[in-house]
């Protein structure tokens, strides 16, 4: 039976290998879950409070196709016109239409070495070439080496595992290195004191910035993300979603995330506190002999010389904490830890520190 049913896949599916999200823990298990890069704050009031009076009659029409009212908050918060704004179900989602309407080129795309898993999921299901340029020793990306031809660049910055992140004048570089081609810059965590590269878009046709809200406003159960881009690369966005999905956010999660995004005092406020988080970790676990890269993102990348990273994520496991381990070339020692709250990060060190005692 098995082997009829996958006689009815389509030959396009055969050979993908899907991305793997991290462990999501049973309904009820209680588990210190610092392995997703979530918040570990609630979203806003504000944002809860819209969200409850949404609810409401109005839920059995559809959704506004083109989220007007959010665009236009977002841009105005920019200096952008509406028409420079995409809106989709979460960042994967922007980043596949991205893929497909933007980066399926003559030319292979360039991505990182090291970056985020999904990149060359997206290019074997759109049939996309694709090259990975390595970063150095430190896992800091060489802009120089992008400087060829290419059919598009995508990188994440804070750069996914690793949260080390570039400047705007490397990123200016890279643009001006590839004029013809898009530079995607993957922004999901750059909220949490790295430089965006939204204020580039005006000034460069061939930028397409993508942020989700799923992180730094803790909105990852309602799947909002967006894209700031030329107004041509944005109807090639709306082509792409128009031919999939014409309704990809719901009534609430407008609702929520034009709320969230305007109430900006809480969200400067938790992301100080997952900064601060942040570094109290990253000065606690050199103690217990740990190297850490150098973060700008919600979570922090390290080893320990003498344990296995995949031992360390088990022994963590057992006693209730959860950590991602990649089990990558040049990362298969390295744990990528999400910054919880004081008291979780408190209790992250306790517990390595007694694992590693035995």
């Amino acid at each position: 039976m098995k082997q009829l049913d996958r006689e009815l896949w389509s030959d396009a599916v055969r050979g993908l290998v899907p991305y793997r999200p991290g462990e999501q823990p049973s309904p009820g298990e209680r588990v210190i879950k610092l392995n997703t890069n979530e918040n570990p704050y609630p979203p806003s009031p504000a944002c809860l409070s819209a969200l409850r009076e949404g609810i409401n009659a109005d839920l059995r029409l559809y959704p506004d196709p083109e989220g007007r009212r959010l665009k236009e908050t977002i841009a105005a918060a920019y200096g952008l016109g509406a028409e420079n704004i995409f809106l989709g179900n979460g960042s994967d989602e922007v980043l596949a239409h991205a893929f497909l309407a933007l980066l399926k080129q003559g030319r292979p795309i360039l991505f990182p070495d090291i970056t985020y898993s999904f990149y060359p999921v997206y290019c074997a299901l759109y049939g996309i070439a694709y090259e990975t340029i390595p970063l150095d020793g430190a896992f800091q990306v060489i802009v120089a080496d992008y400087d060829r031809p290419n059919g598009g660049i995508v990188l994440a910055n804070p750069n996914a595992p690793t949260g080390i992140a570039i400047g705007l004048a490397q990123i200016r570089s890279l643009l001006e290195q590839s004029p013809r081609s898009v530079v995607l810059v993957d922004e999901a965590y750059v909220d949490f004191g790295a430089e965006s590269a939204v204020p580039l878009v005006a000034e460069y046709p061939n930028l397409l910035v993508v942020q989700t809200y799923s992180k730094s406003r803790a909105l990852a159960g309602l799947r909002i993300s967006m894209a700031c881009g030329a107004p041509s690369l944005v109807t090639a966005l709306n082509t792409v979603k128009n031919s999939f999905n014409s309704y990809p956010l719901d009534r609430l999660a407008l609702i929520g995330a034009e709320a969230a995004f305007r109430d900006k005092e809480y969200f400067h406020n938790t992301c100080r506190r997952i900064m601060e988080s942040r570094e109290w970790l990253a000065g606690k676990l050199p103690d217990l002999g740990f190297e850490v890269l150098p973060s700008r993102a919600n979570f922090l990348f390290v080893r320990h010389p003498s344990r296995r990273g995949g031992e360390l994520q088990h022994r963590l496991r057992q006693r209730g904490i959860l950590v991602r381990h990649f089990p990558a070339p040049r990362i298969e020692d390295f744990l990528r830890i999400s910054i919880g709250t004081p008291e979780e990060c408190r209790t992250l060190v306790e517990t390595l520190g007694e694992i590693l005692a035995h």
